[in-house]
């Protein structure tokens, strides 16, 4: 065994180590042990590695497109996929590809600003729920009824038919329509700590509800937020393909795979590929965060077996 190999063994070691000597140490070894699980799923690695690539399409678009998304010539329309253009030509001669490629940059900007708004405002409204109880929970949870009572499509398309078509009221609209679950997840996991020895031991010391709640409970709830949050991806990439479908998402000639398909639709016998290659990247990358937030779930949750 050579040098190497023994100073990854003691790093394991330390990593794994039952008695960790810091709080570091701890939340190193409880990460290095999660990435364990993790990549031992290899349907989870596959969704990793199509949400990575999803990412660096995304960042090297303008490296990676052959044509401009926007800027097309009429006599190439149509085109069938080939050597010139990989996945074809749409009504207005401009390449599919290089649309679906920028089209992932408008993508991960729906799902990042989604996850930013929505997640925080749901994580809040649970934790706030579930530890001040009494008519405070009940009013938030309420309102969170009313707003699971609706389908999210439904309620999106009418915030967006209020707000106005276009990419940031969209946005807008399935953030509102998405923090609830996330609401009930963390006062669920706010009530199962409430009463534990733990937050008794902070309140004698004489914290305020507000600290208790930001620096004590709020952290024990964001494991199973990611898992809900990445879960939802998959939903939310469908929600937001089909404001672009209807023509209230993002606006010609912004390249967003719903409107793409909705301009398609016009040629799905003759022309299959208007239409099928978005609804494809649709699907992949759907099936990425799905296959990604199973995996999460399965190494974030200390009752899953084989931990």
């Amino acid at each position: 065994m050579n040098v190497s190999d023994t100073a990854a063994m003691s790093w394991r070691e330390w990593l794994q180590s039952e008695r960790p000597a810091s709080r570091s140490q701890a939340r190193l070894g409880r990460a290095y042990m999660t990435w364990r699980r993790f990549s031992g799923n290899g349907l989870a690695m596959i969704g990793l590695l199509i949400i990575l690539a999803l990412v660096l399409v995304a960042i090297l678009a303008g490296v990676l497109a052959p044509y401009s998304p926007v800027i097309g010539d009429l006599r190439s329309a149509l085109q069938p996929p080939g050597a010139a253009h990989w996945m074809g030509t749409d009504e207005q001669g401009r390449d599919i590809l290089s649309r679906i490629i920028y089209g992932s940059r408008v993508t991960l900007y729906v799902i990042v600003l989604v996850a930013l708004i929505a997640a925080p405002i749901g994580l809040l409204v649970g934790t706030v729920a579930g530890y001040a109880g009494g008519w405070t929970d009940a009013i938030l949870m309420r309102i969170t009824d009313i707003f699971l009572a609706f389908p999210k499509l439904i309620l999106a398309l009418a915030f967006v038919a209020a707000l106005g078509p276009g990419i940031e009221h969209a946005i807008i609209a399935i953030a509102i329509t998405s923090w609830p679950p996330y609401a009930r997840i963390a006062r669920a996991e706010t009530l199962t700590v409430r009463n534990s020895d733990y937050i008794k031991a902070v309140e004698i010391m004489g914290a305020s509800p507000f600290r208790i709640v930001l620096r004590h409970v709020m952290p024990m709830c964001i494991s199973s937020l990611i898992v809900r949050v990445t879960l939802d991806m998959a939903g939310i990439i469908i929600i937001a393909a089909g404001l672009g479908f209807l023509g209230l998402g993002a606006q010609p000639p912004l390249p967003e795979w719903g409107s793409m398909i909705a301009s398609g639709r016009r040629f799905i016998l003759d022309q299959w590929w208007v239409a099928a290659m978005p609804g494809m990247a649709i699907l992949i990358v759907s099936l990425g965060f799905n296959l990604l937030g199973d995996g999460l779930r399965d190494a974030l949750d200390p009752r899953s077996s084989g931990q």
